[in-house]
């Protein structure tokens, strides 16, 4: 994990990195041994960590492992140290507070605020970022008053993640697990990337959309069209729109690496199921970003079979056609101005026209807001964690993203986004 002012530098290196604050509150499900590990990559990219645990997480990991980890003494009670009033301190001082797991009990408290011991009495006083870590079993999430709490909290300006879907306590599965440790590190560091006094949560009470990946159109049972498309800008986009306060949900189509911890996953595999999903989530969104690369053509007719090489050397001939353009239908089945939403163009130079030409076209074409172009000649962008862009505005606009992570493209996007929200 990385710190707010560890931003690379031209020349490839960074900036010595800030230590910050940080107040790991502990909520006690049993995923709270899975902190452990959140703490340990905390203290180990430099920041100082106060843990506060309630009595309950107590019960699940003991003090002594805490302290242990964190290089400090840990107090649940109010009165502890009371001549230091550490239930006003820590708040005042923190620069981040995460709470992990984040319990049904302890969002009811935090939105109502209840302050009866000393990590609640914390969330009151905090005036930093606060990011929530939900764990618990579905039913409890998916509960009327569970869904109203987070909601309070999240208009107020915290972050709260949704929970993975996966194993629970006992033979259960269902939505309510808490993220990998790596994961919630990593959204962390999204988080922080610009600074924690420079974090503004502008997205707040909205809902984003957002696909990632490339569709695969299959030839037979073992063959398909597709194209390089990785789902790493998608997954940034979708990382710092969490960071800002936004609500993501993730249509994702056949990546390698998992999704950010927090986002509401939906998986697709051919354009024809990239589309309806798109069409569906999109109804409700403040903003939909086309990150995803839907392949073009799909085979007319497919075999049931696997097509087997011909004795004689020969190929077979296979019939395509276009798939529809998910992005235009889109733009045509708004109602209004909302939701925004904005396309991507990977594109290269040709006898036709330059980069930028074909992307103004293709903007012209589509009527999105925003079209954020990318020059892929030679190999470029696919698959790497970094790179650069142009940003055409259907007003005119363009924005250029110098070479750099991925998030700087996403958080540019967001911050048109915003503007023409606001």
């Amino acid at each position: 994990m990385t710190t707010p002012t560890e931003a690379p530098s031209p020349e490839g290196g960074s900036t010595p990195p800030r230590r910050l604050r940080v107040v790991l509150g502990v909520g006690g499900g049993i995923a709270a041994y899975k902190v452990c590990e959140v703490l340990r990559g905390l203290t180990e990219s430099g920041h100082d960590v106060r843990v506060v645990p309630t009595d309950s997480a107590l019960t699940f990991v003991g003090a002594a492992t805490w302290e242990a980890l964190s290089g400090h003494p840990v107090h649940a009670g109010v009165f502890d140290d009371a001549h230091e009033v550490p239930h006003v301190q820590l708040g005042r001082q923190a620069d981040l507070v995460v709470v992990a797991p984040a319990t049904a009990n302890l969002l009811a408290k935090a939105a109502h605020g209840i302050a009866d011991d000393l990590l609640t009495n914390t969330l009151l006083t905090a005036r930093c970022p606060i990011v929530f870590v939900p764990a618990m079993h579905t039913e409890m999430w998916e509960h009327p008053a569970t869904a109203d709490n987070v909601a309070t909290l999240r208009e107020r300006g915290a972050i709260v993640m949704e929970p993975d879907v996966g194993r629970l306590t006992g033979a259960d599965t269902g939505k309510g697990r808490l993220p990998e440790p790596a994961q919630i590190l990593e959204q962390l560091r999204v988080l922080l990337r610009r600074g924690v006094d420079g974090l503004e949560p502008d997205l707040t009470g909205r809902h984003v959309v957002i696909s990632a990946g490339g569709t695969r159109e299959y030839l037979d049972p073992v063959r398909f069209l597709g194209n390089r498309s990785s789902g790493r800008q998608g997954f940034a986009l979708a990382s710092t729109a969490l960071a800002r306060g936004a609500r993501v949900t993730v249509v994702v189509a056949n990546v390698s690496q998992p999704p950010p911890a927090g986002v509401d996953v939906v998986r697709v595999d051919t354009t024809a199921e990239l589309r309806e999903q798109m069409l569906s989530v999109s109804l409700e969104a403040d903003a939909v970003v086309m990150a995803a690369a839907p392949a073009d053509f799909r085979p007319v007719h497919p075999s049931d079979v696997k097509i087997k090489r011909a004795g004689d050397g020969s190929a077979p001939s296979i019939e395509l056609t276009q798939n529809p353009d998910i992005l235009a239908e889109l733009v045509a089945s708004r109602s209004g101005k909302e939701p925004i939403i904005v396309g991507f163009a990977a594109e290269t130079g040709d006898a036709a026209g330059s980069v930028a030409e074909h992307g103004h076209e293709k903007l012209a074409r589509k009527g999105c807001d925003f079209l954020v172009v990318n020059d892929v000649s030679a190999g470029k962008v696919f698959g790497q964690p970094v790179s650069e862009a142009v940003i055409l505005g259907a007003d005119g606009s363009t924005t250029p993203v110098p070479q750099g992570p991925k998030e700087d493209i996403a958080d540019a996007v967001w911050d048109l986004v915003t503007r023409r929200l606001a």
